[in-house]
């Protein structure tokens, strides 16, 4: 069912509050202004452009409706999906045949608050744990449990061992998307909290993208070996996803102008919060791609069928962002737009699909009813 479409007035009210928050949509966020610093122009250099890429985009199913507060998205072996609820600390499992849901377990110690809680899931590569990102009362971090589908509902998560703690944490700009890499290292996108100034700070993990073992060790091959940092200059990381040629691709919430798609290079610097969007010049590295914040606010992102695809919240669009090696080959081209409101989580399926996340019941939506669904894409 496509989300119900909204009256004038009600839209124009929604842009109103969209105005008054500094992360573009992942929104309602008190903190750092709008106002600028110094910052680059975000301006591209003129040029030609290629014309959007033609691709489609068809839902094949809707798996699952009625979640509150989804987050992060973990497929599971024989294509069921752990999916985590941001408000209330629980994983859910849901069925891919027929959408049914089963509480797994709540996870111990999240603090919800604003944009905190329970957010980003991944699997371990071979060791049949559970790693879970969260905010707890004192910072954000990140957890590994046993999962125990044999056991009673509500009962298959073992006790949480911490991998790593004292990521900065606060109402905004908490980061939460972890993926397990083509080198089976455990990376991390990070928020730097309205706290700019973590941003640059190599000692502090807010504002960074980060590479560790699976036991939370700096990996070998960072930029410092004694560290988990692997690149920063970050304001608020959602988006993780590898390509074909395992290079590594971000996606990142602007504040004022330009939401960004970043090529992750280790030991470099991406700008903020001296620079936002292209532009930058000195020591930063500019985005492959950038957008107006009310067109995208990007949460996460996926490769498939040789492209990027990137879910908006703010922008309530699904964006396709078509590669050619290690840069775009045409413009980006949106799908979905304002049919199911504001998007949080993609993840590629293992027949080069897609598994969508909406994001209405996270306090900036307008939920409709069946919100929160997850749906299956059919893409090309």
């Amino acid at each position: 069912m496509q989300r119900r479409t909204v009256t004038a007035v009600l839209a124009a009210v929604g842009l109103l509050l969209a105005g008054c928050t500094s992360d573009g949509g992942d929104g309602g966020d008190p903190g750092p202004s709008r106002e600028s610093k110094a910052r680059g122009t975000g301006s591209a250099a003129p040029g030609p452009k290629a014309p959007p890429a033609k691709g489609t985009v068809r839902v094949a199913a809707t798996v699952a409706t009625g979640l509150d507060s989804p987050w992060g998205l973990a497929p599971l072996p024989g294509g069921d999906l752990l999916v985590s609820s941001r408000d209330t600390g629980k994983i859910l499992r849901v069925s891919a045949k027929d959408g049914r849901k089963s509480e797994v377990g709540e996870v111990p110690g999240v603090a919800p608050d604003n944009e905190g809680g329970l957010l980003g899931l991944a699997l371990g590569p071979d060791d049949g744990m559970l790693y879970a990102y969260f905010t707890s009362a004192s910072d954000n971090r990140i957890v590994k449990m046993m999962y125990r589908p044999k056991e009673p509902e509500g009962q298959q998560l073992g006790a949480p061992d911490v991998v790593l703690r004292g990521i900065p944490h606060g109402p905004n700009h908490n980061g939460g998307r972890i993926a397990f890499g083509p080198d089976r290292m455990l990376y991390a996108g990070t928020g730097e909290s309205g706290n700019t100034e973590l941003a640059q700070d190599r000692s502090s993990l807010g504002g960074k993208i980060l590479r560790m073992t699976p036991d939370g060790e700096p990996a070998r091959g960072n930029p410092d070996p004694g560290s988990v940092v692997y690149s920063w200059g970050h304001r608020n990381v959602q988006g993780l996803a590898w390509d074909a040629d395992k290079r590594l691709w971000a996606s990142e919430f602007g504040q004022s102008t330009w939401d960004e798609l970043n090529l992750i290079e280790p030991g470099h610097n991406y700008g903020w919060p001296e620079a936002e969007g292209k532009g930058g010049g000195g020591d930063f590295t500019d985005p492959v791609a950038q957008w107006s914040t009310d067109e995208a606010s990007p949460s996460g992102i996926a490769v498939a069928k040789g492209s990027v695809w990137m879910a908006g919240l703010r922008g309530e669009r699904l964006w396709r962002i078509p590669l050619s090696g290690a840069r775009p080959s045409a413009e980006p081209q949106a799908f979905l737009e304002g049919e199911y409101g504001r998007l949080r989580t993609v993840v590629a399926t293992e027949d080069g699909g897609l598994w969508l996340v909406s994001s209405e019941t996270d306090g900036r939506g307008s939920p409709g009813k069946g919100d929160d669904r997850i749906l299956r894409l059919e893409v090309s």
